[in-house]
């Protein structure tokens, strides 16, 4: 038998939503995985989750709000980045043969 060693590797999803409420609908997203069993696509047309709420019901962890204090009646139409960013990870195993 082979002893094996697991460590912990954590994959970060970013998660634009259409306001700062957690089920509201994403409207925009970034995936970043530590693990490497996978590769970002950014070509995928549809959220790997309908909404922040849906995403920690998967195990996801939120750990950062959107700063919504930040947001005025003033600047709320500049362009400028999606205010409503989610940051939300997950720690997945992988092994060490």
């Amino acid at each position: 038998m082979i002893a094996t060693r697991t460590d912990l590797r954590q994959r970060l999803l970013v998660l634009y939503a259409q306001n700062g409420c957690p089920a509201s609908e994403v409207v925009a997203w970034a995936e970043y995985d530590g693990t490497g069993k996978t590769d970002y696509q950014g070509d995928e047309r549809e959220p790997p989750y309908a909404s922040v709420l849906t995403a920690m019901r998967d195990g996801w962890r939120v750990i950062k709000f959107p700063d919504i204090a930040a947001l005025t009646i003033d600047n709320a139409y500049q362009n400028g980045p999606l205010p409503y960013e989610f940051v939300l990870e997950k720690l997945e195993e992988i092994d060490h043969a």
